[in-house]
């Protein structure tokens, strides 16, 4: 076969196919023609849809008991001052001192955070302190990381809870950077001592 011939054939097929699709037309007053009716209407139930399957009658079920979501680590600890000094000594920083990238975050997480009520060097004078807010201590007597990670997760007394502000790893950066607030306000007093 000739190129001329092929051509001609595929144009006359192509013209059938117009035709055809011209003949056939759908009306526009009737529904279109489905072809997996049950992808465009599921037979899954919706989350908050009653369901007879259950013995409860509900879709949306609770997880296995000691089920952890993904990517969160549970904390066994209550928000009670007896737990905030267990965990002080259970828990420890898994950052360094010296990691500059953990330091940089915990001091753009304190300043977003904490600089608010507990000011630019912790001393209890930032502008929500100033406004009429209780202030925090401004020195508060020294504690470990694990109970000061505690607070920062539960809160205590006037200071809210932050574990749904602050990831855990950001929690532990924060107290990084609290302790190099720490060390600068400590240098001026030693230097002053004979």
């Amino acid at each position: 076969m000739t190129l001329r011939v092929v051509n001609t054939l595929l144009l006359l097929l192509f013209l059938a196919t117009v035709a055809l699709n011209w003949a056939v037309r759908a009306e526009r007053n009737q529904p279109h023609f489905e072809v997996l009716p049950e992808m465009v209407r599921s037979v899954a139930a919706e989350s908050f849809s009653p369901n007879p399957v259950f013995a409860d009658g509900k879709t949306l079920q609770q997880p296995a008991p000691g089920t952890i979501a993904r990517g969160l680590l549970p904390l066994h600890y209550q928000a009670t001052p007896e737990d905030a000094r267990k965990a002080g000594e259970e828990l420890t920083n898994p950052y360094a001192p010296a990691d500059e990238n953990a330091l940089k975050r915990g001091a753009t997480v304190y300043a977003n955070f904490c600089a608010a009520c507990h000011g630019p060097a912790r001393a209890g004078d930032g502008p929500v302190a100033r406004r009429g807010y209780p202030p925090p201590p401004a020195q508060p007597p020294p504690i470990k990381d694990g109970e000061m990670f505690h607070i920062i997760t539960y809160g205590r007394a006037n200071m809210p809870s932050h574990a749904a502000l602050l990831s855990r790893e950001d929690r532990w950066k924060v107290i990084l950077f609290i302790r190099v607030l720490q060390q600068k306000a400590a240098a001026p007093a030693a230097e002053g001592r004979p």
